[in-house]
């Protein structure tokens, strides 16, 4: 029986005082998913419980923390699909929503669909979410930067999870605030399948992070997918696609992978990438902010 998890925190460049709180964050959503995995839950509740603790913590930029639109305002975006039957469900554009990641596994669970803005609200209280003032998800910090338009060196960036479970099926989920100062409305890539995630059991599953304007035309997800085919690494796979994307549009991304043999693969064109993943080859938990060559799991 092969389980595994992984999760990344965003492709961004990390500044050195923040270095501890995203190794912290991305290890505990991998211990939150890895718990459910080893009691025997599945991939889908993995990733939910995994992402439900990025959106809770300010470090990140998902529910509380997320980005500011030009109105000051937080609006997120999640999505979640499964690689057996290729279920999916996701939200955009929602507010007062405090975890939209569970919100768009509910969707996934009743019949695939993204539901948007103020009907994905009425969804999500029609069915027990957890909702909050809007003004409850803004940070202390996100604010500041908003108010005095600052410069973000730690820029925010997506987060998500993929996961293999003990009956083998994988799942991909994503969530995000997206872009500081985005426009009112704008949805980027984290709720579109093949762009923000992708999942299918017979080869992997795949989420993505960075600039959605870049990733959506590239299919990234989808794209690192295909990689996969010949049984190719998926280390070597996210690296072709993050090539793939560089080659062909400008900006940033990253993406993680699981193939269904419950290997790990990672790659960004960031200077920094949040990440962090455990499989049962594993003893603990590893956690990144930089991939060197030491940290590049072992092909094979």
């Amino acid at each position: 029986m092969t389980l595994a998890i992984i999760v990344h925190g965003g492709a961004k460049t990390i500044s050195e005082d923040k270095v501890a709180a995203n190794k912290a964050g991305c290890l505990a959503a991998v211990e939150a998913g890895w718990a459910v995995l080893t009691k025997g839950g599945t991939a889908a509740e993995a990733v939910e419980a995994a992402i439900r603790v990025l959106e809770a913590d300010p470090t990140f930029n998902a529910s509380l923390g997320a980005s500011l639109n030009t109105k000051g305002e937080v609006a997120l975006d999640a999505a979640i699909m499964e690689g057996a039957s290729l279920g999916w469900g996701a939200v955009a554009a929602v507010q007062g929503v405090r975890h939209p990641i569970s919100v768009a596994r509910k969707i996934m669970d009743e019949k695939p669909r993204m539901l948007v803005a103020q009907h994905a609200e009425r969804f999500a209280a029609d069915n027990g979410a957890e909702m909050c003032a809007k003004e409850d998800l803004i940070s202390h910090e996100t604010w500041q930067e908003w108010k005095e338009e600052q410069e973000v060196l730690d820029r925010p960036n997506t987060i998500g999870c993929v996961a293999l479970d003990a009956s083998g099926i994988l799942v991909a989920g994503t969530s995000t605030g997206g872009l500081m100062n985005q426009q009112p409305g704008r949805v980027g890539d984290s709720a579109i399948v093949g762009s923000g995630l992708y999942a299918d059991n017979k080869l992997g599953a795949c989420s993505t992070t960075g600039d959605g304007e870049s990733i959506i035309p590239v299919v990234l997800a989808k794209t690192a997918i295909d990689f996969l085919g010949g049984d190719r690494h998926p280390d070597e796979a996210a690296q072709m696609a993050i090539n793939t994307l560089k080659s062909k549009v400008t900006g940033e991304a990253g993406c993680i992978l699981l193939d269904h043999q419950g290997r790990v693969g990672w790659a960004y064109n960031s200077q920094d990438m949040a990440c962090g993943y455990m499989t049962t080859e594993l003893d603990k938990p590893a956690v990144f902010t930089k991939k060197e060559a030491s940290t590049a799991p072992v092909l094979v």
